[in-house]
């Protein structure tokens, strides 16, 4: 997600085509064009600026509503219903051929991951993986990190590692009840570090024990399929591998 201003001007974006298998923009007031991923203009009078990047979340809806009961949804215009993708569209792309090898990973093109991008580092972790084991704890760019799946068992966060105010690096550890009440449960805790031995929810604040009302620093991440971040981050490396 990128804020849609240059220099205070607010850009109106279309999209242009495909390129390497990922989006293309055009905005309408320069005629630049803009690549999806990297929020960076790679033609026309803007080429080479950059947008800035706004922090989003991989959450369900169930959990993003519980966290937001007065959010607002942006809805499917009827008038271009028929235009919109169907529900699996993801299936079918699959099956489709992508632009960049992966045989260096050891994982298919089209895995889904967790793309992160710290202090230079890139790192991808495998969806399937994340899911499975619930929390991830990583070092990137000098700095600890940890990866974190929702008490609905879908959605997932990252959050620095280390305690506001504080030079110890806890080990944090999963509460065995995480899952219990799934979404709804979305504010009450599911980690509890190894320092203070304070309980933090999936919003990444301590609610509980000596740090409470901290919270973590969340860091950008984005769900992609593997060879799109590798293809954009060529020094990537995948958790694990």
């Amino acid at each position: 997600m990128w804020k849609r201003e240059i220099d205070g001007r607010s850009l109106t974006f279309r999209l242009a085509g495909i390129n390497n298998q990922n989006f293309l923009m055009r905005d309408e007031e320069t005629g630049s064009y803009w690549q999806q991923i990297s929020g960076k203009a790679v033609a026309g009078p803007l080429r080479g600026r950059q947008l800035a990047l706004i922090r989003c979340d991989e959450l369900t809806f169930a959990l993003w509503r519980q966290e937001n009961p007065n959010g607002t949804v942006l809805r499917p215009v009827q008038a271009f219903a028929s235009q919109y993708e169907s529900k699996d569209w993801d299936v079918k792309m699959t099956r489709a051929r992508t632009v960049v090898d992966t045989s260096r990973t050891g994982f298919d093109p089209r895995m889904l991951v967790i793309g992160v991008e710290h202090k230079g580092v890139s790192r991808a972790y495998v969806v399937d993986r994340l899911l499975k084991e619930k929390l991830v704890q990583d070092w990137i760019g000098g700095e600890r990190l940890i990866v974190v799946v929702g008490p609905d068992g879908q959605s997932v966060r990252v959050f620095q590692a280390h305690l506001p105010g504080s030079d110890e690096l806890p080990e944090f550890y999963r509460r065995p009840d995480a899952e219990q009440g799934g979404a709804a449960a979305g504010g009450r805790a599911i980690l509890i570090d190894s320092v203070t031995g304070s309980a933090w929810n999936f919003q990444g604040c301590a609610i509980e024990g000596a740090a409470k009302d901290q919270c973590l620093t969340a860091l950008p991440a984005i769900k992609d399929y593997l060879f799109d971040w590798q293809n954009y981050h060529p020094r990537t490396t995948v958790f694990g591998k």
